[in-house]
């Protein structure tokens, strides 16, 4: 199946032989339900006794629904054929895509089956191409810091990093950043693996390791189609890091996302995957760390005075202040699926590589650069921006800690 071949589950429905029905309708009512409480993945798990279906929700798993396990294989054949993925293969991994039309919304699934004790397990992430890219003055960033942002990335050459764990919303803030970029007089190439977003009038490449078509071999011909910036969905290994650091020294805006837990340990990582220290200081022009943070839902919010043990941990960030503010929670109700919490919004910290601090990456103790890049950040962290939500009414004292902890690790 191609790319762009759509499944229309009404016309499968009708097409479908009496066995096969029952997997088809399950199927659909599976992405309906996953659409309409707007779950980002879709896991389906054969177990010993069962098959279990369970959404991810604003990050969170929830179960959705169990089904007999005879039809665990039906299932995983079903979806491999909607795919275009090897049927016949079923002890190797494999990745694939396609596109379901379902009343009237057109969704780009990601598909990877992997085989474990009791059958295959399927992940599927959604994304709908329905919503768009949303701009950044949507995304969460404190006011001065957007400014800030805004200024290092409309800058002729360098590199900005976006970093974070999966799942953090890395790769829409950079395509927010791209769409911002994006003129009739600027050349834009991305190299993805997988290409998540489209957006039209610029050059996007899908990585293809099964032939050899590498992020370093797909960069290096980038380079060669005269772009002004480009965008390279992750820096897996030292090679790619130093071809796209090249690239940023040499005149051109490189936008990437790299896995690192804060902004600080940024360059570290990048020391220790090889890259010559005055690289990272001549190419960085500033680390953005990010993650999401549920909000509390609307519909049932409500007051709630929080533990002692929550009231220690704010202290410890903002003091006296922490007893003085109201804090709210959701009581879960039908809008929010019972969680008390609706939609996510980005929490951000950003390192500014200034002449001090690009001096200290060639430094050779990485804990003066650390020492140095914290107290340059003062105020600017993850938790600062967390807590902040948090004595706003925004989110819980709980996703609050839950957040920062995960910066923290």
């Amino acid at each position: 199946m191609g790319e762009d071949t759509a499944v229309d589950f009404g016309a499968l429905g009708q097409n479908q032989s009496l066995e096969d029905a029952p997997v088809v309708k399950l199927l659909q009512s599976v992405f309906e339900d996953a659409v309409q409480i707007r779950a980002s993945d879709i896991h389906i798990e054969p177990q010993e006794k069962r098959v279990q279906i369970r959404f991810r929700i604003d990050g969170m798993l929830h179960m959705q629904t169990e089904a007999d396990p005879k039809i665990a294989g039906a299932l995983a054949l079903r979806l491999k054929l909607m795919s275009g993925l090897d049927i016949s293969e079923k002890r190797l991994p494999q990745d694939g895509r396609f596109n379901v039309k379902l009343k009237n919304q057109s969704i780009d699934v990601r598909i990877s089956s992997m085989p474990t004790q009791y059958g295959e397990s399927v992940v599927m992430r959604l994304l709908s191409q329905d919503t768009g890219i949303p701009s950044l003055d949507h995304l969460g960033f404190p006011a001065d810091m957007l400014k800030r942002f805004r200024e290092l990335f409309t800058q002729p050459h360098g590199m900005v990093l976006v970093t974070g764990p999966t799942g953090s919303g890395k790769t829409t803030t950079l395509y927010s950043v791209l769409s911002e970029l994006n003129s009739v007089n600027t050349k834009i190439i991305t190299v993805e693996d997988p290409v998540e977003y489209r957006l039209p009038g610029i050059n996007q490449v899908q990585v293809n390791e099964k032939i050899d078509l590498s992020f370093s071999r797909v960069l290096r011909s980038a380079l060669r189609q005269d772009p002004d910036i480009m965008l390279i969905g992750e820096m897996r290994d030292q090679e790619t890091a130093q071809i796209a650091m090249r690239a940023a020294i040499t005149g051109h805006m490189v936008l990437s996302t790299l896995h690192t837990n804060d902004a600080v340990g940024t360059p570290i990582r990048l020391l220790d995957m090889g890259v010559p220290r005055y690289m990272v200081a001549m190419s960085v022009r500033a680390v953005l760390a990010q993650r999401l943070v549920r909000l509390v839902c609307e519909s049932c919010a409500t007051g709630y005075a929080p533990l002692p043990s929550e009231l220690t941990w704010l202290g410890m960030e903002i003091g006296e202040e922490a007893k003085n503010r109201q804090y709210v929670h959701g009581r879960g109700c039908t809008h929010c699926n019972g969680t008390g919490y609706q939609g996510r919004v980005g929490v951000y910290e950003m390192m500014e590589m200034t002449a001090p601090l690009a001096e200290a990456v060639n430094h050779h103790d990485p804990n003066h650069f650390i020492k140095l890049a914290r107290s340059q950040m003062a105020g600017w962290s993850l938790r600062r921006h967390a807590i902040a939500l948090a004595a706003n009414g925004k989110t819980t004292v709980a996703e609050a800690m839950r957040v920062s902890n995960m910066a923290e690790d």
